[in-house]
């Protein structure tokens, strides 16, 4: 008998859902007999703690589930039992992919990796690649591909340019790091926190900076330059301040809005028109239910940067899984640096 977590009811705001709807009940090994012949039943070891998670939980995400579900948007494991149009061995080590199974798919199977137990369609399983741990495979795809699509397919970024990350201590930031240096670029990272930026830069950002001065610093930095390039998962104040860090002709990375989630957002045009720059939108999802093709090149990139030894994960922290309040408060407080995983 394994368990799962179950939200109920959406939230009005992510930490009320957390705490009033989300319980975790007990689990049986999913009935084989009840299992379509091309499903796959995944004993989870690793669920990573999202961000996505706490938003959805509030209907604050662009796919909003149906209660009642259980989160976990991705996780990797072992499998325990597969239908008979499958190739796959009990036993075998996997990662589960989120664009194809669980909270944020579209497909049938919408329950996630809180749980002993996921279940997922053949299509959604791959082999955990290179020498990924589950702790780290479960951190792989939404991290990295989200990464790739607003760094690469949209901002274009190459080797020799700028690049100022914020928010460069949470999970997707991390992985925007990685992913800037990896094709060449020079990264100047921000956070709040001297000891979170320590591990960034330890995880290669060149240059790592706080954000009270913001302009100034990135000029110094850039020889009075600024940088060609801005990926902005924050959001609010810190946005508008950015538009006076850039080179004439920028490009400009909205990739969300961790600091007011529910709030809307705004960034002055005269400055846009002013320096020159193009604004992108970067939805990863959203662009990639519009042309699932783009996948194609980012997913072949990650994983040979795997296979390579260039990429990994970085896991600050896990927790049991009847833990999985306290791990949603710490990712909500913005406490985890990188990745943070559950264990059923």
């Amino acid at each position: 008998m394994g368990q799962r977590v179950v939200i109920s009811e959406l939230g009005t705001q992510p930490l009320e859902a957390i705490d009033q709807f989300a319980s975790l009940v007990d689990q049986a090994m999913p009935d084989p007999a009840q299992l379509g012949p091309r499903d796959v039943v995944i004993a989870v070891a690793s669920a990573t703690v999202g961000w996505v998670d706490l938003i959805m939980a509030a209907g604050m995400y662009q796919h909003v589930p149906k209660p009642p579900y259980t989160p976990g948007l991705e996780y990797a494991g072992t499998i325990a039992w597969a239908g008979a149009e499958t190739d796959l061995v009990v036993g075998a080590r996997v990662v589960v992919d989120p664009f194809l199974a669980g909270p944020r798919s579209l497909g049938a199977h919408r329950d996630g990796g809180f749980a002993s137990f996921a279940i997922a369609p053949v299509e959604a399983v791959h082999a955990i690649p290179g020498a990924l741990t589950f702790d780290q495979a479960c951190n792989l795809f939404g991290n990295y591909e989200t990464a790739y699509h607003c760094l690469i397919a949209r901002g274009r970024l190459a080797a020799g340019e700028t690049v100022l990350i914020h928010g460069a201590s949470g999970s997707v930031g991390l992985a925007a790091v990685h992913v800037a240096k990896l094709v060449g670029a020079t990264v100047i990272a921000t956070g709040r926190s001297e000891a979170k930026l320590a591990i960034v830069k330890a995880q290669g950002a060149d240059h790592v900076i706080g954000t009270q001065s913001l302009r100034d610093d990135v000029k110094r930095l850039t020889n009075g330059r600024g940088v060609d390039v801005v990926y902005d998962g924050v959001g609010g104040d810190i946005s508008a301040a950015s538009l006076r860090c850039v080179h004439f002709g920028a490009r400009y990375l909205i990739v969300g809005w961790a600091a007011t989630p529910g709030a809307v957002n705004q960034l002055p045009t005269n400055l846009i028109m002013m320096k020159g720059l193009d604004v992108l939108g970067c939805p990863t999802v959203i662009s990639t239910v519009n042309d699932p093709s783009i996948r194609i090149a980012r997913l072949a990139q990650i994983m040979a940067w795997v296979q390579a030894g260039q990429l990994t994960p970085y896991v600050s922290r896990t927790y049991p899984l009847a833990e999985f309040k306290a791990a949603l408060h710490a990712k909500w407080r913005g406490e985890l640096v990188g990745g943070a995983v559950l264990h059923p």
